[in-house]
């Protein structure tokens, strides 16, 4: 896991692209404390910057940016590629030689033999740029996932990118000019969707998209996306399916020259990690994981237990409500982008730095994949009732006035919903709102200062076999991309820690998404629990709890001070914890970057 970004014009830039590019390497180090590099093309018109977290082959051989014995290809590469092993082989058989062990060399001997299309034989996270020095071009794509984060800024023949935003703003060329659609995304979904960012004319690169810059123009195409069949019916098939693919995922998100460990929340998902990683791996395992004092929030006693039975070295950080305010500030100072949550990652990614880990396993992705979430049963109830409701248009439309007139935040979006048109999508923008449509645009006035019109979002979604199948595209392309993973990226690298997530993996996703969606996602994970018969009844039978702070006590009281400051309109109710805390955020947001 590394920083990357990049410099291209068509004009010679001379001294002023070395400083830039040092701008936005020094933004970077954070991501890569172990190596550093810079590369400048002879026409002083393209530079590529990298910051080194050293995985695989710990040796100088692994510098970046990193080039071929005939210096024609330079990769600047951010990320792991698990099959990197058997791809290596198999260009090894077609001629190719190699002078290090990593996956950044197989990347770039693929790329000479494929070209775009090497893309298709990587398995892992990444987010990279090859220049190409004969033909003048640079190729930048992200995996098809979305796990590995990669922004652009593009002002005429000119193009800067980067693994962070603060990185671009760091060369002080954008205008640091709020991108309305940035915000409007965050105040009603608690993160800025792709491709938009929080500032105008800063792009985020979607998931599975490359982009390519020539001569100035800059071509972009997608090369992947979710695709559910529901082909398997057999719930014994499709449970050897998931526990073969899984273990498959977990032991090639195993390979590494450093120790790997766990990030363990007393859930299903990363139990089901430990419990596989331990079939596969008769090493140390060290776990991770956060307690706290108040009772109804803490799961360390769960933790403890569940790696005391599959023999793993477990860590465990007890936050109080002191404690968190005290790393607050660096969680603050960490944001790259406005989001409402990450605090969680932050910590416990402080945990496994403390111990000097480098690379870590989560749990993240198993509800979108299986089920887990309400979502999978109230977005469906949800359409029907407005499918009904809908037969009777005026009804509707005096639903839909009558809630949006009530203070309760679940009614106003639930207006939302009726003011539209009743889609899963609609549905979904309901189920996962943080603040209504109109409080959005009060909210969005109040801090730009102008009077705005604008119009919800539009529907965006590719047909799936079953509704359900959509609520999962949904989850995973929505509040799993856009939120966990972004922040998963972000918090972790504060650290200089490189989280994995076995259960965002390409492979996996296209195996299990030709199990039919009742099988899939049956209620309570049925099928993840059922393909892993050595997850404890103690940890299967609990309720479900998410992996959340008692962020509305600590607000309420010794956070009081941090919130104290937020005068809005009084209109907004704020009396969820998480509205007072979204808008806390951006509020220290703004504050940063001006």
């Amino acid at each position: 896991m590394c920083g990357i970004g990049g410099i291209l014009t068509e004009y010679t830039l001379s001294r002023s692209i070395e400083n830039l590019i040092t701008k936005v390497r020094s933004s970077l180090i954070h991501r890569g404390p172990d190596d550093q590099g810079i590369y400048i093309s002879p026409e002083k018109n393209v530079a590529l910057a990298h910051t080194r977290l050293s995985i695989l082959d710990l040796s100088s051989a692994g510098h970046q940016p990193m080039t071929m014995e005939n210096q024609r290809y330079w990769i600047t590469f951010n990320g792991e590629i698990y099959n990197f092993q058997e791809l290596r082989s198999q260009l090894q058989k077609q001629g190719e030689t190699f002078k290090s062990h990593t996956d950044t060399e197989v990347i770039l001997k693929l790329y000479k033999n494929k070209g775009k299309d090497c893309l298709h034989y990587l398995r892992g996270m990444f987010a990279f740029a090859i220049w190409d020095n004969q033909e003048k071009t640079c190729f930048i794509a992200r995996d098809p996932l979305g796990i590995k984060p990669l922004y652009y800024w593009q002002d005429g023949s000119n193009l800067i990118f980067a693994s962070e935003l603060k990185a671009i703003l760091g060369t002080k060329l954008p205008s640091k000019n709020i991108s309305v659609e940035g915000i409007y995304s965050y105040l009603t979904r608690g993160s800025v969707a792709e491709p938009y960012t929080m500032i105008e004319g800063i792009k985020c690169l979607e998931a599975g998209h490359w982009l390519q810059w020539r001569s100035g123009n800059l071509h972009k195409e997608s090369y992947w996306n979710i695709e559910f069949k529901s082909e398997i019916t057999s719930p014994s098939e499709a449970q050897e399916i998931v526990r073969q693919a899984l273990i498959d995922s977990i032991k090639h998100h195993f390979v590494s020259d450093v120790p790997v460990g766990i990030f363990l929340s007393g859930g299903i998902d990363s139990t089901s990690l430990l419990a596989l990683a331990r079939t596969i791996q008769t090493g140390t395992i060290n776990t991770y994981s956060i307690a706290f004092t108040e009772e109804e929030y803490n799961e360390g006693d769960l933790a403890s237990k569940i790696a005391q039975k599959f023999d793993s070295k477990h860590h465990e950080y007890k936050i109080t409500s002191s404690i968190a305010k005290k790393i607050l500030p660096n969680f603050l100072q960490a944001i790259d982008q406005p989001t409402i949550d990450g605090f969680n990652t932050f910590c416990v990614s402080q945990v496994a730095n403390n111990d000097r880990t480098k690379v870590v396993l989560s749990g993240l992705g198993g509800d979108e994949l299986f089920g887990g979430y309400s979502s999978f049963q109230k977005i469906p109830q949800m359409i029907k009732i407005g499918q009904k409701i809908d037969k009777l248009s005026y009804l509707k439309r005096l639903s839909a006035y009558i809630l949006s007139n009530f203070k309760d935040p679940r009614y106003l979006r639930l207006g939302d919903f009726l003011g539209s048109n009743s889609s899963t999508f609609s549905a979904y923008q309901c189920f996962r709102g943080i603040f209504a449509h109109q409080e959005a645009i009060t909210i969005l006035n109040y801090y730009l200062g102008n009077d705005r019109v604008i119009e919800r979002e539009k529907p965006s979604l590719i047909s799936q076999a079953t509704l359900e199948d959509e609520v999962s595209y949904l989850e995973i392309t929505r509040y799993m991309r856009n939120q966990l993973l972004r922040d998963s990226d972000v918090m972790s690298m504060a650290h200089g820690l490189e989280l994995r997530v076995p259960l965002v993996d390409r492979v996996l996703l296209e195996k299990i998404s030709n199990i039919t969606s009742n099988l899939r996602l049956a209620q309570k994970k049925q099928l993840l629990i059922n393909a892993i018969p050595e997850l404890p009844q103690w940890v299967v039978n609990r309720p479900k709890r998410g992996f959340t702070f008692p962020f509305q006590r600590w607000i309420d009281n010794e956070w009081k001070d941090y919130f104290s400051s937020l005068n809005l309109p009084k209109d907004i109710n704020l009396k969820l914890w998480y509205r007072r805390w979204s808008l806390m955020i951006l509020d220290h947001w703004l504050q940063q970057i001006n």
